[in-house]
């Protein structure tokens, strides 16, 4: 696998690679960062595409995408005009007024999802907040449950973020343990079990809230029919079905939505990461009208949420989906990312997931943890990341090439030799 040659330098990354290098960058972090994440030692100073450069040159095919945040690679050229167009005329107003990018950015990210209404928010944990909030309101306002009542439905071993609130209903006790008291109002049942969630709906369910696939589980996809029949029980129980999409949408897995493989169209769907193009944060809940309609002024909100340059960008992310390109390169490249993977089944690798260009790699644990493989990938020039035990997530940019693909299976075989 041969990396693209670099023909040009910035100012900044040459001065970075002379002042400070990677080893005196992570040790200056130590002291003055909160230690809540555990990165690979590698430090990013530029990128491009489907690569990034160290701070000194040395150049890796991420084959993580930012969790899917850079479904479109690194600087995407119709990303980065759009956000540069915007930064030339207008960035931020608050919802206090109108902005004259927020009615396109919602006509469209409606129209894509087959949705009626938007409602413009920041980051995934925001989206995710704001989909709880809806869905309570809309079960006192509209479904008639009593005050303070109400319960949502959600599946053990999800990640939908790190508030207060959503690690109440996390089984992480890594994300859980010393963040209590936790928020009460819902109910985990096991992920892929139509039986246990039937089970724990009643008159005071507003919703379940579950990843078409669990994506820090492990990229856990569920049996055929699961999403169909969590439609046909919630749709029969009355209360709302919440999709969140914020890993497994927009292209990640051959199809817009995660969903969208089964003939599934949930109440809600929550959206974030790629939305931003990996340039802003950009996250919306997207639903139906009667549900996302019960929210009056002063009821929700965010100074940032729907601000014109996330709109700018927002919009033109939509508009590379529209064309349906990126999620039929997902899909056809997928078939080279499932094949490669088989092959090494029996050779370091357990098992593993894959739909799309997302999958979840079990290794051998005699062989070492994720972490001790995602290492061993670095110094093989490939970016990837652990998650629980000795599974791998891969998920590269969808802008990646059958060669670099091909190339990034190659290296994870060597590390696993």
């Amino acid at each position: 696998m041969t990396a693209p040659v670099r023909t040009e330098d910035s100012q900044g990354a040459r001065d970075a690679r002379e002042t400070r290098g990677s080893q005196e960058l992570i040790r200056a972090e130590e002291p003055v960062l909160a230690h809540n994440y555990h990165p690979l030692p590698v430090v990013v100073a530029r990128a491009e595409g489907t690569w990034v450069e160290d701070v000194e040159g040395r150049r890796y095919l991420d084959m993580l995408a930012g969790y899917s945040a850079l479904n479109f690679g690194h600087r995407h050229p119709a990303l980065v005009e759009a956000a540069h167009r915007q930064l030339d005329r207008l960035t931020l107003t608050s919802r206090a007024f109108h902005n004259d990018r927020l009615a396109e950015f919602a006509e469209r990210l409606a129209a894509l999802t087959g949705m009626d209404m938007v409602l413009p928010m920041n980051t995934g944990a925001e989206a995710v907040e704001s989909g709880v909030k809806v869905a309570r309101k809309w079960a006192y306002d509209v479904k008639g449950v009593p005050a303070d009542r109400a319960t949502i439905v959600v599946a053990a071993d999800n990640f939908h973020g790190r508030t207060t609130t959503i690690v109440s209903f996390s089984t992480d006790e890594t994300a859980r343990a010393g963040f209590g008291p936790f928020t009460p109002g819902f109910r985990v049942v096991p992920y892929n079990d139509l039986a246990a969630m039937e089970a724990a709906i009643d008159e005071t369910t507003a919703a379940v809230l579950i990843e078409p696939i669990q994506g820090e589980a492990g990229v856990i996809i569920p049996d055929d029919g699961y999403l169909a029949g969590v439609r046909e029980l919630t749709r029969r129980k009355g209360c709302l079905f919440i999709a969140d999409e914020i890993q497994s949408g927009l292209g990640r897995t051959g199809r817009t939505l995660a969903v969208e493989h089964e003939p599934v169209v949930p109440d809600v769907l929550l959206l974030g990461k790629a939305l931003g193009g990996g340039i802003v944060p950009v996250s919306a809940v997207v639903g139906r009208r009667e549900v996302l309609g019960v929210l009056r002024p002063g009821e929700h909100g965010s100074t940032f949420g729907g601000n014109p340059l996330a709109a700018a960008v927002g919009t033109a992310v939509v508009e590379l989906l529209e064309t349906g390109e990126f999620q039929g390169r997902a899909a056809e490249l997928g078939v080279i990312l499932r094949d490669g993977l088989t092959g090494m089944v029996g050779k370091g690798v357990v098992g593993f997931r894959s739909r799309g260009l997302w999958a979840g790699v079990d290794i051998d644990p005699a062989l070492g943890t994720g972490r001790e493989i995602s290492e061993r990938l670095m110094r093989e020039g490939v970016l990837a990341k652990d998650t629980h035990g000795s599974t791998i997530r891969l998920a590269p940019p969808l802008t990646i090439t059958a060669e670099e693909l091909t190339g990034a299976l190659a290296a994870l075989e060597k590390a696993l030799g």
